[in-house]
């Protein structure tokens, strides 16, 4: 299991706190993010801490909710395939979905495409909403 360099991204994620917001964003746009070293599977960036980020639902203009993007080839339920520039084989980390500030982002890298957002957010919705049941025995009761 490779070393992870926690040391260099606290240095970073520091200067990265202290300083200025960049950039102006809208959902559906991609950014190479400062995701940094992470605990155990949670997605890591690269060697320079970086990893693209997909804006998926915007609060406010400092952070939204963004899901990390991979180049890796996963054909299951919690990813989903699309391509962003020509040659772009991308696959959206559903299971990763997590608040970001703007703060973190390095650069803008493109945006996906509404038709593939709607596809996309129809997948994330049938990953992240369980049906609730009634328990056994249970009377109606209203809210």
């Amino acid at each position: 299991m490779k070393e992870k360099d926690f040391k260099n991204w606290n240095t970073t994620k520091e200067e990265l706190h202290n300083g200025k917001i960049n950039f102006r964003f809208r959902e559906r746009d991609i950014f190479f993010m400062y995701v940094g070293v992470n605990i155990g599977f949670e997605q890591d960036g690269d060697e320079n801490f970086l990893r693209p980020v997909l804006v998926y639902k915007k609060f406010n203009k400092h952070v939204f909710l963004g899901i990390p993007l991979t180049s890796k080839i996963k054909d299951d339920k919690f990813h989903y395939e699309f391509n962003y520039t020509n040659d772009t084989r991308s696959f959206a980390i559903l299971s990763q979905l997590k608040l970001f500030d703007i703060k973190r982002a390095k650069y803008k890298n493109g945006s996906i495409k509404e038709n593939d957002f709607f596809k996309l957010q129809e997948k994330l919705l049938e990953l992240i909403v369980t049906p609730l049941e009634k328990p056994k025995g249970a009377r109606n009761c209203d809210l």
